[in-house]
């Protein structure tokens, strides 16, 4: 199903719902519009296998462009909003995007990205003008409103997070068939897993551009439920959205659980979350307290699942299970873990090494990087693929994740994971953000550095500095404690919580040059 399924049996019910502005978008205007977008592509010269790109804060016009895009069998590429302009500009030229779609709420990265992407041939301005771009309302306005005749289905192609060197695209092979025939994979599993139907509401706190976010939003639609967006994540607005609109499905981030239980008990607890039936996360490793702390807040509806935008593997994991194994990210859903050494020998049951998924079907490639591709494939299988994660698998087949091989310090040779000590701090009451990185050290070859950005009302201190050791010291091993605790005014961190540990070890690193 798709849209246009829901246009025709229930063509005012809302597809979209802005939690903020309180702006939809029903059903019947998300098919002509959608329809209206895709003849405006058409006439621009757009062509299966083409891409369209969306440079957008969060609005309804992405899921627009994004239903233009698969009912005309065109790939769709969301930009983070967050980039540079030389970033943005990157990825709107390595997709080969022949138009893009911009809101006026980025108006200043749109027309910065104009002069360095010359091969766009059509660019649409939402919500206001933008220099450089045609206007969006009266370019479908000169469209009809009813579907084209032939409706190939399109697929997104986007760009992961990038948060250990630059994003990289990920192109999978269109489908062969209409966008009204069934055959839709991320439908059918995630759909038939989490009970997504034409009642469900949807809260949708993370930003549109992101895999998870959009790919879900997109679930919904397709299924006759309603969507509410946040234009940015907000712990008080979110749980006012969950009682008032009785939410029953929504999707989290471990960074978004934490700003939910650090605010004080007597705000969370007074609002009414009883209507949720599934609370999706992933993204990010959950600490094992915090996931705790939200079972015994929310119940066990909580549902994690680890993949990633390759979508080379994944796990599932519900609260029930959880609970019997506490940190696990839960047992194979498509593909078998695998998990070996650097050089791709299989290690033990227990023991940790980086996480490969077999697959019957070719792994992922990565658009025009047949080098990163091939690091990205074991040696020996190259039905085995990896995003770099390290974790081990237990007797049982659950999965547990470590950290990112990329993010591993070596002090004076033994591995350290950054992500223990992280969790170890997350929940600290003077803590409300930290990160943990390997800095150069003449004698042991990297030293743990912690980086914590404190919740407003404290003040960094060689006491608090102090507290702070002895509590990571009473809770794990001694030599992972951090040599040094750094105070800052906040962390680099994307939308969708992922800490962007590059731009912070970079700078770390430039200053002990």
């Amino acid at each position: 199903m798709y849209p246009g399924t829901h246009a025709k049996t229930d063509p005012g019910k809302p597809a979209v719902v802005m939690v903020e502005s309180g702006r939809t978008l029903t059903y019947l205007e998300l098919e002509a519009r959608s329809a209206q977008l895709a003849r405006v592509l058409r006439d621009a010269g757009l062509r299966r296998g083409d891409t369209v790109a969306v440079l957008s804060d969060n609005q309804p016009e992405v899921f627009e462009a994004y239903w233009a895009a698969l009912r005309s069998g065109l790939y769709l590429t969301a930009v983070n909003h967050h980039l540079a302009a030389e970033e943005a500009a990157y990825i709107i030229d390595d997709c080969d995007a022949k138009a893009v779609v911009a809101s006026a709420g980025k108006r200043e990265l749109a027309e910065s990205v104009v002069a360095l992407t010359p091969e766009v041939g059509l660019r649409l301005a939402f919500g206001g003008p933008i220099a450089g771009h045609d206007d969006y309302e009266s370019a479908l306005a000169a469209q009809p409103t009813d579907p084209l005749p032939d409706q190939p289905r399109g697929a997104d192609m986007l760009y992961s997070s990038g948060t250990t060197g630059r994003p990289k695209g990920i192109k999978p092979p269109l489908p062969d068939r209409q966008v009204d025939e069934p055959g839709d994979s991320y439908t059918a599993v995630f759909g038939a897993k989490y009970g997504f139907d034409a009642d469900t509401v949807y809260l949708s706190p993370a930003p549109l551009y992101h895999a998870a976010p959009l790919r879900f939003g997109g679930v919904v639609q397709a299924l006759g439920g309603t969507v509410h967006v946040m234009a940015k994540f907000d712990p008080v607005k979110a749980l006012e959205r969950i009682e008032q609109a009785r939410v029953t499905h929504s999707q989290w981030v471990p960074t978004m659980f934490v700003r939910l239980l650090k605010l004080d008990d007597n705000v969370r607890c007074g609002f009414d979350v009883s209507s949720l039936r599934v609370a999706v996360h992933a993204a990010a490793p959950c600490p094992v307290e915090v996931k705790q702390a939200m079972i015994e807040w929310w119940g066990p509806i909580l549902h994690e699942y680890y993949s990633s935008t390759e979508g080379n593997g994944i796990t599932f994991i519900d609260s029930a299970e959880w609970l019997r194994k506490p940190g696990s990210v839960g047992k194979a859903g498509l593909g078998i873990p695998r998990v070996c050494d650097d050089e791709g020998r299989l290690l033990p049951t227990g023991e940790d090494g980086i996480v490969y998924f077999e697959r019957d079907a070719p792994p992922f490639e990565y658009h025009k990087d047949p080098e990163k591709t091939r690091s990205a494939q074991h040696p020996e299988h190259p039905n085995w693929s990896t995003t770099g994660d390290i974790g081990h698998v237990d007797k049982d087949g659950y999965v547990y994740l470590t950290d990112r091989k990329a993010f591993t310090i070596i002090s004076g040779g033994v591995n350290i994971y950054p992500q223990e000590i992280e969790n170890c701090l997350t929940l600290h009451p003077k803590v409300y953000d930290v990160a943990v990185i390997g800095v150069p050290d003449p004698e042991m070859g990297e030293a743990v550095r912690a980086v914590v950005q404190l919740p407003p009302g404290v003040e960094p201190s060689d006491e608090l500095s102090a507290e702070l050791h002895e509590y990571v010291r009473a809770r794990i091993a001694r030599y992972k404690a951090p040599k040094v605790i750094d105070f800052v005014a906040e962390l680099p961190r994307t939308e969708t919580g992922k800490l962007v540990k590059r731009v912070l070890r970079d700078q770390y690193l430039r200053e002990s040059v």
